[in-house]
């Protein structure tokens, strides 16, 4: 049993940092790592008894693997189209699409490297390779952890409610994704005063080139017309961003209850990278994901992991470039080989 070691000291650690601040990237790559390690630990042993049973399940997983992949690379591309259809061809909804041909480019790189064996493809394939497992790692690892955080239980009380605002339609309506967003808080403050608190609920988001009020002016009239109490709504109304919601909300809290403690409300695939901002600005409280409709969720999904690789652009581009060095390595080992 000392081969799961590794993968159960990983997810201890982990579990103390999640009890300590949920709010971390990295409590997501220790997550991934203790699962990695544990299916290494499980397949080395499958291995290792010799067994007809074991190389069977060996072989089967990476079938599996295989079949995963072709399974993927085909919802992407659906899902791609799909949202061609409904949304539009902007750049934001071609990710699906472009998910996809970067699955099959990357497969095709290594089938190339396989059977051409020159030391320039064989560079160029373990570059690939690894800049892939590397990627997939991380999104794997960010797609579950968020997944976990957003069922993470609600502090008992808070004073705030924040919803965080996305945009309005014709100029002044709120649209399907601002109201399940609006409905949720709605939710969470009820939970919450049945507690025994009477928590502010801040409407959070100004005004677009292409809008007719505040979307802060019209969540709140949203909500009003929905029977939640006007006294109990204040209204941020200059914000542009996920930065600048959080930043002038906090200000706003600050404002009245220097010790406070809030629930940010936003649509469920922002969750975690808005409670990794939240965490960056400095505000005490946890983010909840209301639903989204599912064949907007990849598209979203990947949205945000590009964003999250953004925010850590140093530590990535290092690793990255680590990785293409290695590329490089395999491609001199082969050539002075070869030579």
């Amino acid at each position: 049993m000392l081969v799961y070691a590794p993968a159960a000291l990983l997810f201890l650690v982990f579990c103390v940092r999640v009890a300590r601040e949920r709010r971390k990237f990295s409590n997501a790559v220790i997550l991934g790592l203790a699962v990695l390690c544990a299916l290494a630990a499980w397949v080395f042993q499958l291995v290792r008894s010799g067994s007809a049973s074991g190389q069977a399940v060996a072989w089967a997983l990476l079938g599996l693997g295989a079949l995963g992949i072709l399974v993927l690379t085909c919802l992407l591309f659906l899902n791609g189209m799909q949202m061609v259809r409904k949304e539009g061809r902007s750049p934001t909804n071609l990710l699906s699409l472009l998910a996809a041909l970067c699955i099959l480019g990357v497969v095709a790189l290594l089938v190339t490297a396989v059977v051409v064996r020159t030391p320039l493809w064989v560079g160029v394939g373990v570059a690939a390779g690894g800049l892939a497992a590397y990627l997939s790692f991380l999104f794997l690892s960010f797609v579950f952890y968020a997944f976990l955080y957003g069922r993470l239980r609600v502090r008992r009380k808070a004073d705030y409610v924040v919803v965080l605002g996305s945009g309005l339609v014709g100029g002044s309506t709120v649209p399907p994704l601002l109201a399940s967003r609006l409905t949720r808080a709605h939710a969470v403050h009820a939970g919450l005063a049945k507690r025994g608190g009477s928590p502010v609920l801040i409407t959070s988001g100004g005004q677009g080139p292409d809008e007719d009020v505040p979307e802060s002016h019209a969540m709140a009239d949203h909500l009003i017309a929905r029977g939640f109490p006007a006294d109990l709504i204040e209204r941020e109304d200059r914000s542009t961003t996920t930065d600048e919601n959080l930043r002038f909300s906090k200000a706003i809290m600050e404002q009245t209850k220097p010790d406070y403690r809030c629930v940010i409300v936003t649509n469920n695939y922002h969750a975690f990278r808005a409670a990794l901002t939240a965490r960056r600005t400095g505000i005490r409280g946890q983010v909840v994901g209301s639903p989204t409709a599912a064949y907007f969720w990849p598209t979203a999904t990947i949205r945000e992991f590009t964003a999250v690789l953004v925010a850590y652009k140093r530590t990535n581009a290092a690793i990255c470039l680590l990785i293409v060095l290695g590329g490089v390595l395999a491609w001199w080992a082969r050539h002075n080989g070869a030579g």
